[in-house]
């Protein structure tokens, strides 16, 4: 690919052209030259947007598709699509489909289909066999294939030892072992956070102990055998409390939290509305404070969308009867860029890469480039319009956004969200 992108204000506080607005030529998909007014003596095609600024690309742990076997809710080369459209050059793909992504074979397969996309897609294997929670995986195989991680999607690990066993296995090849901290016999059918709002509205609720204890669980056994723990998407005060006392004791764990929970407290429920039914719940206006500043002082080290495509007939239900999920990808940056500062919010969404040995390239001659294009001032309502996924369960419909994401140029390719 041979590109001009004119004015663009580069954000990468590793490069040495942090925060100038410069132009940058690319040419056989490499940064050729960064500069101002760079001559385009061989007529390339210019790129040339407004208030134009430009990252390295964006990278979200966590993101679910239907393919294979939950076709009607999104495939894995839209979802792809949509990734690119949002910003994201490289995705952690859930093992939530069916067949469960729990053997070497079916993360091969994931990565085989991915490879006519322009997106870099990190398969998450599933850590127990049919995500049942019974016997491990083929952990190891699954890594030798691609797999970054491993984790039963929005399952606990109910058997203490397996978690134990988990650790200890692969504690040699660093590979982190996801923990989704929700005891469930403290939260029997329950839909929303425990607390007046489940009350008021005679809903069964989830309690914040029932994540907490997990965690407090979960940290005890990381002590014990030493590897990698990473406990996806906490959602209350005491949980970020909790895993900032571990680290200030050394222990190698780190752990997320969801656009979601930083962005709507459980009054968002009040209208029934099921979009707003996901998991975690929706928890306290005093949570998201402690939530906040988690991610500011690193205490929390990843913000995921949690895309999970559902179609209309699991979500257009009674409110108990409908399933826990939201799409994400398309309205994530103008969210955290809501809530944050761009600088700030360019950090959270390239952070991730570090965490599962991804390389983060850098703005600079010679590199590939890997870019994300957005425009971060653009104030606008996120409609079902913006929505590029097949299904259309987004938490952030009607919701005023800051930051509107261009495209991105990945493998060679410029894809831009018209």
């Amino acid at each position: 690919m041979n590109l001009l992108i004119r004015s663009a204000t580069v954000i990468d506080k590793k490069s040495e052209f942090h925060n100038q607005t410069l132009d940058i030529l690319i040419r056989g998909g490499i940064i050729s030259d960064i500069d101002k007014n760079i001559k385009n003596s061989k007529n390339y095609k210019e790129l040339k947007l407004n208030n134009l600024s430009i990252s390295n690309g964006w990278f979200d742990y966590s993101v679910c598709t239907g393919e294979p076997g939950y076709e009607e809710r999104d495939n894995l080369l839209n979802t792809l699509n949509v990734a690119a459209k949002s910003g994201f050059t490289s995705l952690g793909i859930q093992p939530d489909t069916n067949p469960i992504i729990d053997k070497c074979t079916e993360v091969e397969y994931l990565k085989s289909l991915a490879s006519k996309s322009n997106i870099d897609i990190h398969p998450i294997g599933a850590l127990t066999k049919q995500s049942t929670g019974n016997e491990l995986a083929e952990i190891l195989e699954m890594g030798d294939s691609g797999a970054i991680a491993f984790g039963d999607f929005k399952k606990p690990i109910e058997n203490p030892n397996l978690l134990k066993l988990a650790l200890l296995y692969c504690k040699n090849q660093n590979y982190p072992i996801f923990s989704f901290p929700f005891e469930k016999k403290l939260n029997i059918d329950g839909v929303i956070n425990e607390g007046i709002t489940s009350t008021l509205l005679g809903l069964k609720g989830i309690p914040a102990i029932s994540e907490e204890i997990n965690i407090k669980r979960d940290l005890t056994i990381l002590e014990y055998t030493g590897g990698r723990l990473h406990i996806p998407t906490i959602s209350t005060a005491k949980s970020v409390d909790i895993i900032r006392k571990a680290k200030s004791k050394k222990l190698n764990v780190t752990c997320s939290t969801s656009i979601n929970n930083l962005f709507f407290s459980d009054l968002n429920v009040l209208n029934f509305n099921t979009n707003f039914k996901v998991l975690p719940p929706l928890r306290s206006e005093n949570d998201i404070d402690a939530l906040i500043i988690g991610v500011k002082d690193g205490t929390i080290d990843l913000v995921t969308s949690d895309h999970n495509p559902l179609n209309i007939e699991l979500k257009n239900l009674e409110f108990d009867n409908a399933n826990f999920g939201s799409i994400g990808l398309e309205s994530f940056f103008g969210a955290l860029n809501k809530l944050f500062s761009t600088k700030m919010s360019i950090d959270i969404l390239t952070r991730g890469k570090k965490i599962f040995n991804i390389h983060n390239s850098i703005i600079k001659i010679g590199e590939l480039a890997n870019f994300t294009l957005f425009n971060p001032l653009k104030d606008y309502i996120f409609k079902k319009e913006h929505i590029h996924s097949i299904s259309k369960n987004s938490i952030f419909i009607d919701i005023k956004l800051k930051g509107f994401v261009y495209g991105t140029i990945s493998n060679g390719k410029l894809t831009i969200n018209e």
